[in-house]
């Protein structure tokens, strides 16, 4: 009996199991998101200049171009739906844009010299617009690359809008969101303006040099006032639903 007591206590002990480590999970761009955006907008808006009769004093008008940048910002929604490495998905937003609406104007006499004062009038460029807009991307793990265009609209017209840009899923996951992407855009839209039947034609009086005060007039100004505006914008989205 000692001699079994001895030999069963020379028997090795069983290795203890291995730890189980739980792999980590993959990321994957489909879900809902949300989130803000902020840059800046280049309006273009092509109006051309004129031949005009000004009671007496005929000559030239000129429109500015308008090149003009100012701010923008807004919010965005949309959902992303991946397979394999091709991403697919739809965006809507909403945006505040400095526009600067009003429209500088110059008036070219022809012989004597004189006073020109421009009207008050401004084109029908809203100070908002909004989006509603298809992507298709390449997903390389955490970084999208993307094409995106659809529709345009302000609060009185219609038009297009095309872009694209590349977003960063970023290691955290604020609010509750599975990621939180960081992306840069850019999109150029067009608006054409020709409904402006607001514009009665009036853009300044000019004065002659010893001559009476006359309405200066451009009633072919209506017919030239398409709108093509481009945006570059930083765009932070909270990504919900898949990891």
């Amino acid at each position: 009996m000692a001699a079994a007591t001895a030999s069963a206590a020379d028997l090795a002990r069983p290795a203890p199991p291995a730890p189980i480590i739980a792999a980590p999970p993959i990321f994957t761009w489909t879900g809902f998101y949300a989130g803000v955006n902020a840059g800046w907008g280049w309006r273009n808006d092509n109006s051309q200049s004129v031949v005009i009769g000004a009671g007496a004093v005929p000559g030239t008008l000129f429109f500015d171009n308008n090149n003009d940048g100012g701010f923008t910002g807004g919010g965005q929604i949309g959902y992303n739906y991946q397979m394999g490495s091709f991403v697919i998905g739809l965006e809507t937003d909403i945006q505040w844009a400095d526009t600067n609406q009003d429209v500088r104007v110059r008036f070219q006499p022809v012989g004597a010299g004189g006073t020109f004062i421009p009207g008050e009038f401004r084109n029908d460029l809203s100070d908002w617009f909004g989006t509603v807009r298809g992507r298709v991307g390449v997903a390389f793990d955490r970084v999208l690359i993307y094409a995106t265009g659809g529709l345009a609209y302000t609060d009185n017209d219609t038009g297009w809008v095309a872009g694209g840009g590349v977003e960063w899923a970023l290691p955290v996951n604020w609010f509750g969101s599975s990621a939180v992407t960081f992306g840069i855009e850019g999109l150029w839209l067009g608006f054409d303006n020709n409904d402006n039947n607001d514009f009665n034609g009036f853009v300044g009086t000019f004065t002659p040099a010893g001559g009476p005060t006359v309405n200066v007039f451009a009633p072919d100004f209506r017919n030239n006032n398409d709108n093509d505006f481009f945006v570059a914008r930083a765009k932070l989205n909270f990504k919900f639903g898949t990891y």
